[in-house]
């Protein structure tokens, strides 16, 4: 049975910007029941393709809310799932310290919501996450976003080298705190960080109430196995994958992407002067980044996937057509999602700020070694 909190508006409302009133879609805000009786957290708003969106460690998924919420104006339906430990879900007692039991969960809940194939994207740990789950259950993946995703070579080389040096895991931390400060666009953009300040307090509240929350979590990406055969099986499986990643992301080095991409023969988004945080920084930057990748291959792949699941060529079914492919009957997921999915905020969606390259992927042994 779930427990249903009401729904609240992405982008937040409060702040006055110039320009005409827009219609924004809603994320309603759950608390759900599994049938093992695990609690898990969960966003949601829109309709058509699912898209189930992961956050990154400490973060959770409605802290995405304004990025979000353009992804539904796009023609999704987007589940935000807060992963264990985070957010509104229950932790894991007893594997805790396993990568594989955090994207074992996620399946599980994606199952129970009636999703039978998704769009899947991750951030940071959220992309390591969504990686493990499309290796072990690639028939329900029609697409895969990696997002400064700790996944690759290096990043694999870096976890084995915090084990024997654990003060280097203090550095990368050091980094990441950082990175988090300059998300705050204070001086040229006040009104977005004022906004950005809204959602991420209550986030932050949490982690001082309950600090030894995130404790699971850290603990299994220092414990974490090389992401070298999940990559390796997306690969085989041929499934269509996008890696994006921040040049001037210093605690997971771009070089990890460019391995990633390379590994996956998936397409390589560089996004220029950002750091590992940028999609919350800018929350016009992903959807335009998205826009672009569902014109090219990247959304041929997906249309391809699609058409095998009885969709029309080009998306070009219809919602019915969509549904019936993606979801279940009945599925769970529709009675949690608003019918009142718009409100109107002042103020218009302004052009990101970053600027990016999409490239093919290099030979996997031009980036050996």
């Amino acid at each position: 049975m779930s427990q249903v909190v009401e729904p609240i508006p992405g982008p937040v409302k409060g702040a006055e910007l110039e320009g005409s009133p827009v219609a924004a879609p809603r994320l309603a805000r759950h608390r759900i029941q599994l049938a093992d009786g695990h609690v898990v957290g969960i966003s949601v708003a829109g309709q058509g393709i699912p898209l189930v969106v992961v956050h990154g460690f400490s973060a959770e998924g409605f802290l995405y809310a304004q990025t979000l919420s353009r992804l539904v104006a796009m023609g999704f339906k987007v589940i935000a799932i807060d992963t264990a430990g985070h957010g509104g879900t229950q932790g894991l007692p007893y594997d805790g310290q396993n990568l594989n039991a955090y994207s074992e969960l996620l399946g599980r809940v994606i199952d129970e919501l009636g999703i039978t194939a998704c769009l899947l994207a991750g951030h940071s740990m959220g992309g390591r996450l969504v990686t493990q789950l499309a290796a072990a259950q690639p028939d329900r993946v029609l697409g895969l976003m990696l997002i400064d995703a700790i996944v690759g070579d290096t990043w694999d080389r870096m976890v084995y080298l915090f084990r024997l040096s654990p003060p280097l895991l203090g550095a990368v931390g050091l980094a990441l705190f950082v990175d988090s400060i300059s998300v705050l666009p204070l001086f040229d953009d006040p009104r977005q960080a004022a906004k950005f300040v809204r959602l991420v307090v209550p986030t932050l509240a949490g982690h001082v109430m309950r600090p030894w929350r995130l404790g699971g979590p850290m603990i299994s990406i220092l414990r974490s196995r090389s992401s070298r055969s999940a990559l390796n099986t997306i690969a085989d499986e041929r499934l269509p994958v996008a890696v994006l990643h921040g040049d001037r992301d210093y605690p997971v080095p771009l070089r990890t992407a460019k391995q990633a991409a390379a590994r996956t023969d998936g397409t390589l988004v560089t996004v220029e002067k950002a750091g590992h945080s940028w999609m919350l920084r800018d929350p016009e930057a992903l959807p335009a980044i998205c826009k672009e990748l569902l014109a090219g291959a990247f959304g041929a792949q997906i249309d391809t996937r699609l058409e095998q699941l009885g969709v029309a060529a080009g998306r070009a079914g219809g919602l019915a057509d969509i549904e019936r492919a993606c979801y279940r009957r009945l599925a769970r997921i529709f009675s949690l999602t608003p019918h009142g999915d718009v409100t109107t905020l002042a103020g218009r969606h302004r052009s990101t700020r970053y600027r990016w390259g999409l490239d093919a992927p290099p030979a996997v042994d031009e980036l050996a070694g």
